[in-house]
């Protein structure tokens, strides 16, 4: 690569000098604990969706109180997605 010579930027270069550490150096149990909040996540999640169906089966109900738990419920899927993206190790292109 023509503009990576002589300590130029590389845009290609991933750089992991941010304090992230990527999977390949994850630690079995560091990997352990990480897969064991991801299923305690997804159970919660779970148990949100069965909320939110129970208090929606019968009319009339608290549409303020489905919309923040139906937000609880995004961030909680955001979350697993974050955590689940630290078990992929980075691939270098």
């Amino acid at each position: 690569m023509l503009g990576c010579a002589r300590g130029r930027n590389c845009p290609n270069l991933i750089d992991n000098s941010l304090g992230k550490r990527s999977a390949n150096s994850m630690d079995e149990q560091e990997e352990q604990a990480l897969r064991h909040r991801i299923e305690e996540l997804r159970i919660e999640h779970k148990d949100l969706d069965d909320v939110i169906a129970r208090i929606t089966e019968e009319p009339p109900f608290n549409h303020l109180q489905v919309q923040r738990l139906k937000k609880k419920k995004l961030s909680i899927k955001d979350e697993i997605l974050r955590l689940e993206s630290q078990l992929i190790p980075d691939i270098i292109a």
